[in-house]
């Protein structure tokens, strides 16, 4: 069987294309999908690691300004209870001493928050205080007891411990407000960042997705037309070759495999086939051609003693056998037949009626009772008059055959649907085993015995049938009969078709 150049062509096409794609593999743009996510991960657990970190230098922050303010209370407590209940004023001046290290110690984490001038301002009114707290302890140290002198340092130590203390309070507060803004600001970014990844996220999900499902859905589509017998080639629907790409060109190997070994397959069953027509072709000629050559024989050897009677009658048997000789290679020819069959326009009825009455002797000598349905108005057919009445006499002399003990053969025809007629042959003969069922159609198969059929007479007629658009099907049950459903599109139908 030769390749059709065209489909040889296409299929060349289809694969020059798929191979000339530039390589996009699925699996890289899923590597790039989660590198981009990772990175997005990354992005988020860095400024995570920021905040934490920044929160852990604001608390040590707090720790320490909280430390400096605990330690001006203490002073301011020591300042208080002296000047109310002339207590110990020296570790006052000892809390004051603590302040002023950690002002020293931590100068430029606090000039980092409350600023320069801040700062400074604190730093200076903390010396005062100090300084002012410590001439109060050189005085008392002295003995010395002037009420004008106390009084002063009372004021001063008074107005700097205030302002001192508001202003350690206040530095405290301000870290604290900038240590909720920072968790308020970072709050919102970890928001936004989730929200940014999630439609990253759903963004990479549809578009893999459509990439991947959409191509299965279509490969499922070719798997169902490869199913139907359609192997024309797979074309690329991508501006670049991926793994479907791959799987594409798989697949257009894989039909030209496909072909490849039907058509193997198809000369093997066609040497099979010839082998059983060989067997069964010589079955069917041999007996006519002794037969033809006996009586011959007979009549060359006792021409002079036969009457006329007896050689016509010998000549009748020989045209007989002729006959049936012939008739087993027109089978044979209408088999191998490609020639365009003439259609027109006939009535169904006629052609089965005709039929009918050329199988009249086999009814009766069959003892098989005949009940015909056919409608007088049937739409009419475009078909070849000889080639169906080949057709429905095959179908009535295979019935006749199967009820070798008489039976009932119905032929009934109706309008099948808006485009197609229907004529049902049934009998209620022996009926076609199940494994035999599938095989009937099939050249030179047959259930007879050998020199009883050839098996071309319903794969001919299935043959026939297709020249005529329409088709064949069979039912049938062990011991209950056997149904042949002939289905032909009438010329209405064939007609609108034409048109269209």
């Amino acid at each position: 069987m030769a390749e059709d150049p065209a489909n040889l062509d296409r299929e060349g096409d289809a694969q020059r294309a798929l191979s000339e794609r530039p390589s996009i593999s699925i699996r890289a743009r899923i590597s790039i999908a989660f590198a981009i996510c990772f990175l997005l991960i990354c992005g988020i657990t860095v400024a995570g690691m920021v905040l934490i970190s920044s929160l852990g230098k604001s608390q040590r922050f707090l720790e320490r300004a909280g430390n400096f303010a605990f330690e001006v209370q203490n002073a301011r407590r020591y300042e208080k209870n002296f000047f109310l209940y002339g207590t110990n004023l020296y570790d006052g001046l000892t809390h004051v001493h603590t302040a002023a290290q950690y002002l020293r110690r931590y100068a430029g984490e606090m000039r980092a928050v409350v600023g320069d001038r801040s700062f400074n301002v604190l730093k200076e009114d903390l010396d005062h205080y100090g300084a002012s707290l410590d001439r109060l302890v050189s005085h008392l140290r002295r003995g010395q007891k002037a009420e004008t002198v106390r009084q002063e340092l009372e004021q001063d130590l008074r107005r700097y411990g205030s302002e001192l203390l508001a202003e350690a309070q206040e530095m405290v507060d301000q870290e604290r407000l900038a240590v909720h803004a920072m968790m308020h600001t970072y709050m919102l970014a970890a928001i936004g960042a989730l929200g940014f990844m999630f439609l990253v996220m759903i963004y990479f999900a549809s578009v893999l997705t459509r990439q991947i499902v959409r191509p299965l859905g279509r490969f499922m589509r070719y798997t169902e037309r490869i199913a139907t017998g359609d192997y024309s080639p797979i074309f690329p629907r991508r501006r670049y070759r991926d793994e479907f790409s791959n799987l594409a060109m798989a697949f257009n190997k894989m039909l030209g495999e496909v072909k490849h070994h039907q058509e193997q397959l198809f000369q093997s069953r066609k040497m099979a086939a010839i082998g059983t027509l060989t067997s069964g072709i010589a079955h069917e000629l041999n007996n006519p051609l002794n037969n033809i050559g006996l009586t011959a024989e007979a009549l060359i050897e006792g021409f002079d003693d036969y009457s006329e009677e007896q050689k016509l009658k010998m000549l009748q048997q020989i045209y007989t056998q002729v006959e049936r000789s012939s008739g087993t290679v027109r089978n044979l020819l209408d088999f191998t037949r490609k020639d365009q069959i003439p259609f027109a326009s006939l009535s169904l009825a006629e052609v089965i009626d005709s039929t009918v009455r050329l199988v009249q002797n086999e009814l009766t000598l069959g003892s098989v009772r005949l009940e015909l349905n056919i409608p007088d108005n049937l739409p009419r057919v475009r078909g070849d008059s000889r080639n169906l009445q080949q057709v429905f006499l095959n179908l009535l002399l295979n019935a006749i055959q199967a009820m070798p003990h008489g039976g009932k053969l119905r032929v009934t025809a109706s309008v099948e649907g808006e485009h197609s007629l229907r004529v049902d042959v049934t009998d209620t003969g022996l009926g076609i085993s199940a494994e035999d069922l599938d095989k009937i159609f099939d050249p030179f198969f047959t259930t007879k015995e050998v020199g009883k059929g050839t098996g071309l007479g319903l794969s001919v007629s299935y043959g026939i049938i297709e020249k005529h658009h329409g088709r064949i099907t069979v039912e049938s049950e062990m011991a209950r009969g056997t149904t042949f459903s002939v289905h032909l599109p009438h010329e209405i139908h064939t007609t609108q078709e034409s048109d269209a």
